[in-house]
């Protein structure tokens, strides 16, 4: 088979949802004639804000993964912010700013282009080289976040002129937090000039959405458009092999990830206020993950009869479980500049689940279209309190059905790594 050498730096044991796309990929790619070399991090070096060592089982024992050391420029950040954890999700775990956090974003966002990971690069690159002799691999993708990683991508292209793919999750200069680094003009100059160096040098590039692409395409004077191509994510058939029935006790309302305050719930937690009294009481909002005090205390002194569950962060697997056990699931997308192209990697899994989506997020962006491609439930506009209102009530009383199963195969991992495979034969 033809090797494809993918350099990413999460890789089980991290956890979140940054591992998922790459793991699952190269968990399919061989069914379409690609066997995949994993370079990534060794897990003692890495800055990791999650951990999931259940992951570590889906690796599949064909794939040969390669681990460097590296030079972890987070360190540095704990040291200025006073913190133990490195930040993750737009700061979600960081609330409170405090003047220790403030200056350590300005180090970040002036001194660690384009990013505090870019200290694994010089270990990645020549081991990498050896790779690329040791297999006689031709062809190589770099994903990102973090971005940094695409700077390895660029060097490689240089000295051996492989054929070099592009994979951005996430957009570069326009991702949501990017402001609160506090650029410098020749900081913000020179992370531009990182981006859109990938993007006119690369071959191929990959996102996840149509408004990404539009967002990446618009970096360049070039006509690159044409080389962008979206694969979104997806979800993996075998880990919804077994469903499980939804809880009986209560109406379970389910928000799995991340939440930070850029994720605007006011108008969901005004739709909870305006139930009845008997509708609150039988209703269960659950957070699986983290979630800042100040939206806890927010739900707590609006709706205080609501039995408010919060779970924190669990594995993969017991995540899946969680979607299985509730009758309604949550979905928020945050609340800032560009958020048309932001389609979260939990909406495929919450699809594939079977159960109602209630999202929340632009009523013209690119999920607002997957819903309604799917029929997997609706998108409300973040003040549309009145709308998220019946819709709750519509779900809790049966009145809603979801209709998307076979509409949800194209988003299997399968099929998806089976375009990628034809999108890497081009």
């Amino acid at each position: 088979m033809k090797k494809l050498l993918i350099i990413t730096y999460y890789w089980p044991p991290s956890g979140g949802a940054g591992v998922q796309r790459w793991l699952k990929f190269t968990k399919y790619l061989p069914e379409f004639g690609w066997q995949p070399v994993v370079l990534t991090v060794s897990p003692e070096d890495a800055s990791y804000p999650q951990i999931d060592e259940s992951l570590a089982a889906e690796v599949s024992p064909e794939v040969n993964v390669f681990r460097t050391p590296s030079f972890e420029l987070y360190q540095l950040y704990k040291w200025f912010s006073g913190k133990k954890e490195v930040p993750y999700g737009g700061f979600a775990n960081e609330s409170r700013e405090s003047a220790g956090q403030k200056l350590s974003k300005f180090v970040r966002g002036n001194l660690l282009l384009p990013d505090p990971r870019r200290g694994w690069n010089r270990y990645a690159l020549k081991k990498a080289a050896a790779l690329i002799r040791e297999f006689q691999i031709d062809t190589i993708v770099t994903t990102s976040p973090p971005h940094s990683t695409q700077l390895i991508g660029l060097e490689l292209k240089k000295r051996f002129n492989v054929r070099w793919i592009a994979d951005l999750r996430d957009p570069w200069t326009d991702i949501y937090y990017y402001n609160q680094f506090r650029h410098t003009a020749l900081a913000l100059r020179i992370d531009r000039n990182y981006e859109r160096q990938v993007i006119e040098k690369a071959d191929q590039l990959i996102t996840v959405s149509e408004d990404v692409k539009r967002l990446l395409a618009a970096k360049s004077k070039q006509p690159v458009a044409d080389k962008i191509h979206v694969i979104p994510n997806g979800y993996d058939d075998e880990d919804f092999a077994n469903p499980l029935p939804p809880d009986d006790a209560k109406i379970t309302l389910t928000y799995t990830g991340t939440i930070s305050e850029s994720y605007d719930i006011t108008g969901l937690i005004e739709a909870l206020s305006g139930l009845d009294e008997k509708q609150r009481t039988q209703l269960k909002l659950r957070f699986v993950g983290k979630i800042p005090g100040t939206i806890v205390e927010k739900i707590r002194q609006t709706v205080p009869d609501i039995d408010l569950d919060l779970v924190g962060y669990v594995d993969h697997a017991k995540s899946i479980e969680y979607l299985f056990r509730s009758h309604l699931l949550l979905l928020v997308i945050p609340k800032v500049p560009n958020n048309r192209g932001i389609i979260t990697g939990k909406f495929f899994e919450y699809l594939a689940s079977g159960r109602p989506v209630l999202a929340i997020g632009p009523t013209d962006g690119d999920l607002a279209d997957l819903i309604a491609e799917t029929s997997c439930g609706q998108l409300f506009d973040y003040a549309d309190a009145a709308g998220m209102q019946v819709f709750i009530e519509k779900c809790a009383t049966g009145k809603f059905a979801v209709n998307s199963a076979d509409k949800a195969q194209r988003y299997s991992r399968r099929n998806l790594s089976q375009e990628l495979a034809k999108m890497l034969e081009q």
